[in-house]
């Protein structure tokens, strides 16, 4: 008994290992979505809020208030920013991973040119479910009710052949 039992945890740690994929951070991400070939993916996000919701906080001297940094840094606390992290750099505003979850197991050009697969291996295809966990007035004062078209038109970064 102890010993089927002691397989069985061991088998679920190497499942857990093995499902839990890492934040990489946006500078991976731009390495393959910059350009004119790849749509300007990477330049549109520069462009836009997302790529400085952490200075809005600082503006505001909130850069170490959690509630916060839930919506205005990268995976807070779930492994990509951290408070007094040596290296938030990576994570602050909201990056790629945002919105498209831990890039670690999707990061790979043979899994990212197959959509099916990226999914696969966690890619998140982001929806209007996903973005109201920020975009939520009852959250934050500053916030206004989400409209998906407007919002989506806003952040088109779409790469396609």
């Amino acid at each position: 008994m102890k010993k089927t039992l002691l397989i069985l945890v061991a088998i679920l740690f190497l499942f857990s290992m093995m499902t839990s994929a890492d934040y990489v951070g946006t500078k991976k991400c731009k390495m393959c979505h910059k350009g004119e070939k790849k749509g300007n993916v990477f330049e549109k996000w520069m462009e836009r809020n997302h790529s400085k919701a952490f200075e809005t906080l600082k503006k505001e001297g909130k850069e170490k208030d959690p509630a916060c940094l839930e919506c205005h840094t990268t995976a807070f606390n779930k492994g990509g920013y951290k408070i007094d992290d040596p290296n938030n750099a990576k994570f602050e505003g909201v990056g790629c991973e945002s919105c498209h979850g831990a890039g670690s197991d999707y990061k790979k050009m043979s899994i990212m040119k197959d959509k099916a697969k990226s999914i696969a291996a966690g890619l998140i295809v982001p929806d209007e479910k996903l973005c109201v966990t920020c975009h939520d007035p009852k959250k934050s004062d500053t916030a206004k009710p989400f409209n998906k078209e407007e919002y989506f038109k806003k952040i088109n970064h779409v790469y396609r052949k």
